[in-house]
């Protein structure tokens, strides 16, 4: 069994504020701690579950936060940035199944920490008319290579969003959303002890669990915080301004998309 593992840390117990999200955070040095252990419960239930290669890829922010030192050396890990895939860098064909940790609501829904991969400078991300976050949009790319996301972790409002998608998928619950920035956490040790749980239910019963998956031609509809930003993106080739705020483009393959949808986040962050 081939595992792979995206790792993100607004998702994870113990974090609730952009103190412990970004990188001159006074506390998130602590927090990357936790995203670390939460990370190695993981590969702790997919070691539990049989299996016999596990890539980790750090997905948040600078991608630099877990300690590699302190990861379970049965795990190889993808550090750094620019990825060509970002938060899905290193997924093929070859993985048996995909577990998401500490992953968070999309923009504008009540989960902690809640936005779409950068909460200054997006609104709503839609494929073929349907809203979708991080986890949606990795989802895809994941199903794009055949490979089906089969357990979530994450407060409770991201478990009802991954259950949208994937009706199968198995979540851990590590805190309870109170608003964008408080929550009711787990202890971190019943976190991770939950966490290695549910990795070894979710992998054991993998093959009940389908890829996510959209029909192609997708049309991609991007809306930004402010028009300056949909100003700096209408400029890529193949977009279409279809509002103030609104980019669009359309496309036949899920992977371009998913690049185009990540350099127009980036282009709009370089004049934000």
């Amino acid at each position: 069994m081939r595992v792979y593992i995206s790792a993100d840390i607004e998702g994870v117990s113990g974090v609730v504020h952009s103190e412990h999200t970004l990188r001159d955070g006074r506390e998130h040095d602590y927090a990357r701690m936790l995203m670390t252990e939460e990370v190695n419960a993981c590969v702790l239930g997919a070691l539990d579950a049989g299996a016999e290669k596990i890539v980790v890829n750090d997905s948040h922010g600078t991608m630099r936060n877990i300690y590699h030192e302190k990861l379970h050396t049965k795990a190889e890990l993808i550090l750094g940035t620019p990825k060509r895939l970002a938060m899905m860098e290193g997924i093929a064909t070859d993985f048996d199944a995909v577990l998401f940790v500490g992953y968070h609501t999309r923009m504008g829904t009540n989960g902690v920490l809640n936005h779409t991969f950068n909460g200054r400078v997006i609104r709503t991300v839609s494929v073929n008319g349907v809203e979708l976050g991080e986890f949606g949009l990795n989802a895809l790319v994941a199903g794009d290579f055949d490979v089906p996301v089969v357990f979530a972790s994450g407060c409770n409002l991201l478990a009802k969003e991954a259950i949208a998608c994937i009706p199968e998928i198995h979540q851990t619950i590590v805190k309870e959303t109170i608003n964008r920035t408080t929550a009711l956490n787990i202890h971190p040790i019943k976190a991770r002890e939950l966490i290695r749980e549910g990795t070894k239910k979710a992998l054991q019963n993998y093959k009940k669990v389908k890829p996510f998956t959209m029909t192609a031609p997708y049309t991609i509809n991007i809306e930004f915080i402010n028009t300056g930003f949909a100003d700096a993106v209408e400029i890529l080739p193949f977009t279409q301004r279809t509002g103030p705020l609104t980019v669009s483009y359309e496309g036949s393959n899920i992977i371009e998309c998913y690049q185009l949808i990540r350099s127009s986040i980036m282009i709009a962050g370089s004049v934000s």
